[in-house]
């Protein structure tokens, strides 16, 4: 399922990268919903599928030594979702010291509703591969990445 239009939803951010999810039986749990670990895996999902749309893939981040890690992931799970639910998961890229931190915004809608199910964010650090160290961003990171960031659409919400 794809949706061309995302503007008709109430987005945090403007332009969201997005991708169409529904649970299937494996992701209800035994309260009868989305389990919240599914959340969390459709959240990598797309924070890869974004990353490599903006022109940076694993491969990359290998050639590279060097890659954005999650140092912090935080979630706000504010309403449930069932069984075949049509959703809407969004992303951004929302903000960046320019040198080896960054962070990313996650958005979930219910469809049927036009609901927030989830609000998510990932405190991201640039770390080199082979050590697990923290390093400045590459070039190639900040060629990309920097210009990808955005502010929120209500700054007082």
């Amino acid at each position: 399922m794809e949706y061309q239009r995302t503007d008709e939803f109430n987005w945090d951010y403007p332009k969201p990268f997005t991708l169409a999810v529904s649970p299937s039986g494996g992701d209800i749990d035994g309260l009868n919903h989305t389990n919240n670990a599914v959340y969390v895996r459709w959240c990598e999902t797309i924070g890869w599928a974004h990353s490599a749309v903006l022109g940076l893939s694993l491969a990359d981040y290998g050639r590279l030594d060097r890659a954005m890690a999650i140092r912090r992931g935080e979630y706000d799970y504010l309403l449930p979702s069932v069984l075949g639910d049509e959703l809407l998961l969004g992303t951004w890229l929302t903000g960046s010291d320019g040198k080896i931190t960054m962070e990313r915004r996650f958005q979930l809608i219910r469809l049927r509703d036009q609901s927030t199910v989830l609000r998510g964010r990932w405190d991201l650090v640039c770390i080199e591969m082979s050590t697990g160290r923290p390093r400045r961003m590459p070039t190639e990171f900040s060629v990309v990445y920097l210009p990808a960031i955005v502010e929120k659409i209500h700054p007082d919400s």
